[in-house]
Parts: structure tokens; C-alpha cells; sequence
């Protein structure tokens, strides 16, 4: 950017997208055990549908975004994204009145809808805006926006959906068809009021970005600092680098997704009351955020962004194990700290992935934001395989060759298919 005023402005409004993400994303861990309750849900399984109808959005949703933003610039597209969004958040409240799990599942897919567009503009706008070998310290910076939203979504979803949660399950067994009604239209009727003030805060929110002085950038051209692009590439398809890094930004979200989404269930499934699981996924969140601290004060000066992502892929590894040989709150806590091992991966995969992509950058985006859709995918097969086997915390080892495939990546694969003039390591 050629003004530092203009650069922190950028850097301003893109984090306040991040908290917006945040805060949108990380209430999935609540909504989960709580429609199970409030929609009468059978399973496990199907209340990770919850997971999988707002992240299927962003693989339905991300190559059309890539052609909105190519039509509407970055500002425009960040705007759209926004209102999407909205309607998304108003779904929620005939959802609620009718107690439809269906509805809700419409909603959270439209909501995944407007955050896709807003992540294939907002991500490559982080990356892309200053020099390539710091990008992982801005994205650091974007997920503790994105963390502390989600703690503070957390805290504030969970008091209002799930505050008295243990003592109604009790009840629920006691009551009359007419009682039972009553209590679980209360329930549901508790999300009308939050939704609606999201879905006016993003209103507000689009308008502000629409009318600010958020400037446009060229992606024409590469990012500062990167090596010039290939002009014997025709396509995205002709950087391998790209697809390994979708494969790898598959497998992570999926294990950072059944990190923070299914530990409130699995706390519950270990016989934990709710009143105490609900706060699970803010202590992922939490390790999540000391991992980004870590990334912001040593990415690029001490470490480079390709190994942060060994390490991190490592202690991955380690911690599955560790949850999966352990019991009761021990387990729980090995789950919550791959918080910090997945802290960095999201930040070091992306730019790694687009580097030296150029005119191809949107596009390229378009697919990473496309393997977002590992947090649909990856919840509803630990479902799946915790009820085959009938242990939810021996199903979390599906977690493990995830990570090898990440350190794979950090250690060969994000270099395939590049010049050799161009690699980092």
C-alpha cells in the first residue's frame, strides 16, 4: 500500500471481518448440542449436520464468489458477503418459531454462503498486501480477531442457550407432551433475539465497508516480495503446490473443526454436565490464540512460515494420540490443546499455497476457501465412525493421518511444482 494510513485502515476493517467470522463460526459449537435438545435430534451424527450445512457452503459457494469478486473488486464483494449473511441470521427466526432443524440448516447454509464470499475476498487481501513472507503474521493477527469472537460468541450463546440445559434434559423426561411443547418452544425461541441483532449488526457492518475508504488491490501482480509468477502456467491447475495446499487446508479445517465443535458432545459423552462442557470450546479457542501470539512475534524473524506449520503438524500428531490414550478431563484437555497446534495452519497453508500465483490469485483463493468445506466433512465422519465403534474418544485417532498429510506439506509439499529459483523453505 502506498500510504501507512491506508494500510492500517485496511488492516483495521479486514480484522473486524475476522471477529465477524469468528463470532458467526464459532457459535457452531454451541448450536450443536442445543438443537439437539431443542429439534428432538436423535444422534450425535445428526446434530453434526450443523457443521457440515455451513461449511458445504463454502465448496458450493467459492468458485461463484471468485467470479462475483472478479465483477465486484474486493470492497463490493466484502458488502455482499455481509447482506448474505443477514438473511442467513433472519432465517433463524421462523426456524426457531417452528422448531424446524431443517430451517435451521438453511439458514447456517446461507450464512456459509455470504462468510465464502467474504473469505475468498478477505484472505488473499491479508496475504497479498504486504510482503509474502510476513503474510502469516497479518493472518495471526486476523485469527486472534477470529478467536476472541469466538470465545466471546461462546461465553455469551452458551449462558443464553444452554445456561439451565442439564436441569431441562432432566425435566424433559418427566413432562406431559403439552409441558414438553412449552419448554422446548421456550428453548428454541431463546436464538430469535441474538440472530436478529446479527443479522442488523451485519446490515450496518455492509454499509460500512461499502461506503469506507477501503481501497482495491491489483492481484494482477504478485504480492511484494513474491517471486514473479510463471507465465507458462495456464491455469490453476498447473501449480501443484496450490492443489496439495487444498488438500492439506481440507484436512486442517476438518481436525481444527472436530476440535472445537464436537468437544462440548464428547465432554457430554463422558458423562461432564453441560453447565461445564459448554465452556470446552473456548479453552480450544484459548490455545488457539497463544498459538497466534507465538506466530505474530516469531513469523518470519525466528521461523519461517513452512516450518511453524511442522511443528504445529507434529504436536497435531502428538495430541491426538495423547487424547486418544487418556480418559475423562485429561483426554478433554489434549483435545482442547490442538487448539495450538492447529493455530498456525490456516496462516502458514494459505499464503504458502497462493505463492506465485498472481492473476490466477482469485481463483487460487476460490479453492482454498472450496476446502473449507473439511469442516463439514470431517465432524460427520468422526460421527460416523465414534457410533461404529461406540467410543467417541477412540474415534478422534481419524484425526492423526490428517496431520501427517499437513507435515507432508510443510516439509516437501508446498514447494512441488515450483521454479527453483522461487522456493522457500
Amino acid at each position: 500500500m502506498s500510504s501507512s494510513k491506508n494500510y492500517l485502515l485496511s488492516i483495521t476493517i479486514i480484522g473486524i471481518l475476522f471477529f465477524i467470522f469468528g463470532f458467526i463460526t464459532w457459535i457452531n459449537g454451541t448450536l450443536i448440542p442445543y438443537l439437539k435438545i431443542a429439534c428432538e435430534l436423535q444422534t450425535d451424527l445428526q446434530s453434526y449436520l450443523v457443521a457440515t450445512a455451513f461449511f458445504i457452503a463454502y465448496t458450493v459457494m467459492a468458485l461463484p464468489s471468485s467470479l462475483v469478486l472478479k465483477k465486484t473488486g474486493y470492497k463490493k464483494g466484502m458488502a455482499i458477503g455481509l447482506f448474505v449473511m443477514a438473511i442467513g441470521a433472519i432465517i433463524f427466526v421462523p426456524a426457531a418459531t417452528d422448531r424446524e432443524f431443517s430451517l435451521f440448516l438453511v439458514g447456517l447454509f446461507v450464512i456459509g454462503t455470504g462468510l465464502a464470499l467474504l473469505q475468498t475476498a478477505s484472505n488473499p487481501y491479508v496475504s497479498i498486501i504486504g510482503p509474502i513472507e510476513s503474510a502469516a503474521t497479518r493472518i495471526s493477527i486476523m485469527g486472534i480477531c477470529n478467536k476472541v469472537a469466538g470465545i466471546i460468541a461462546g461465553l455469551i450463546f452458551g449462558y443464553i442457550a444452554l445456561n439451565d440445559a442439564d436441569a431441562l434434559i432432566n425435566n424433559l423426561k418427566t413432562m406431559d407432551a403439552v409441558a414438553k411443547e412449552a419448554a422446548l418452544n421456550e428453548l428454541a425461541s431463546r436464538v430469535i433475539v441474538p440472530y436478529i441483532i446479527i443479522a442488523s449488526a451485519l446490515v450496518v457492518l455492509a454499509f460500512g465497508i461499502l461506503f469506507s475508504s477501503l481501497p482495491d488491490i491489483n492481484d494482477e501482480s504478485a504480492a511484494e516480495g513474491t517471486p514473479p509468477p510463471d507465465d507458462t502456467k495456464k491455469s490453476v491447475f498447473d501449480f501443484p503446490h496450490l492443489m496439495l495446499g487444498v488438500l492439506a487446508l481440507f484436512l486442517y479445517v476438518g481436525v481444527e473443526v472436530m476440535a472445537g465443535d464436537t468437544i462440548i458432545s464428547y465432554g457430554k459423552s463422558l458423562g461432564i454436565e453441560l453447565s461445564t462442557a459448554r465452556y470446552f470450546t473456548q479453552g480450544t479457542l484459548a490455545c488457539m490464540l497463544i498459538g497466534y501470539v507465538v506466530g505474530i512475534s516469531a513469523i518470519p524473524k525466528y521461523i519461517s512460515q513452512a516450518a511453524a506449520l511442522k511443528y504445529c503438524a507434529i504436536l497435531g500428531v502428538v495430541f491426538t494420540i495423547l487424547a486418544v490414550i487418556t480418559t475423562g478431563y485429561v483426554s478433554v484437555a489434549f483435545i482442547a490443546l490442538l487448539g495450538l497446534a492447529n493455530s498456525l495452519m490456516w496462516p502458514a497453508i494459505f499464503p504458502l499455497a497462493i505463492e506465485g500465483l498472481g492473476k490466477f490469485t482469485k481463483t487460487a483463493s476460490a479453492f482454498l476457501v472450496m476446502a473449507i468445506s473439511g469442516g463439514a466433512i470431517m465432524p460427520l465422519v468422526y460421527g460416523m465412525v465414534s457410533d461404529k465403534i461406540g467410543s467417541t474418544r477412540i474415534a478422534y485417532i481419524i484425526m492423526a493421518p490428517c496431520y501427517l498429510f499437513i507435515l507432508y506439506y510443510a516439509m516437501k509439499g508446498h514447494n512441488v511444482g515450483k521454479k527453483q529459483s522461487a522456493q522457500h523453505a
